[in-house]
């Protein structure tokens, strides 16, 4: 049902109903905006249910506290953020490709308008155990991906090929929210080049294989 003034100011919910599933997408998308413009600590739920235009029992029904709906939102993006890398690193198999391809995934996440990364990448509630977990799930997820990559490609232990692929992954996380800050001064493509560049450059110095270490 969508909500409305009546004609003494009072919002009143009109007999319209959405599918559950467009009403939790709808109830997110709000929840999401408010979020990012507000914070955490500062957002309530009367905020979220004025912006998604439905009463408060409507977003109870789908969403029992706000940090039930936050912790959605946050592995929405997760999912959306891995998804991306995932299909970045199969698109092809050439490795120089696939590093560009990592990078541009970040970018492109960091520059969606929704604002997601925000939540994934600047959190205000990573004291919370529940976020801090899933983020730093979210971190071995995607350094697994990358690390199994570059593990195959130079012989590494899997253990230090994560770890270099942790280490490209946080630059190009640290650059695509540096360049969102600086404004457009540098096209989003010519950034991504750049730290491709940059990534590409240290991991094709390992070797293809590594001789076995003298015991």
């Amino acid at each position: 049902m969508t909500v409305a003034d009546d004609a003494t100011g009072r919002r009143t919910e009109s007999a319209t109903r959405l599918p559950r599933e467009e009403r939790r997408a709808q109830v997110l998308t709000a929840a999401r905006e408010v979020f990012v413009a507000q914070g955490y600590h500062t957002t309530g739920m009367d905020d979220i249910a004025e912006r998604a235009g439905v009463s408060k029992p409507v977003l109870y029904q789908h969403f029992p506290g706000k940090f039930d709906l936050y912790l959605a939102l946050l592995d929405e993006g997760i999912r959306s953020l891995i998804e991306a890398l995932r299909e970045a690193l199969e698109a092809t198999t050439d490795n120089k490709q696939r590093v560009r391809g990592a990078v541009s995934a970040y970018f492109a996440f960091v520059d969606d308008p929704d604002g997601a990364f925000r939540l994934v990448f600047e959190s205000d509630l990573t004291n919370e155990i529940a976020v801090r977990e899933r983020v730093e799930a979210a971190d071995d997820v995607c350094s697994s991906l990358l690390g199994q990559v570059i593990a195959e490609d130079t012989d590494l232990p899997i253990k230090q090929a994560e770890l270099l692929a942790s280490g490209l992954l946080g630059t190009a996380e640290i650059a695509a929210r540096r360049w969102l800050r600086d404004g457009d001064r540098i096209a989003r493509e010519d950034a991504v080049e750049l730290i491709a560049s940059l990534g590409w450059r240290g991991i094709r110095g390992f070797p293809l294989s590594h001789p076995p270490q003298a015991t």
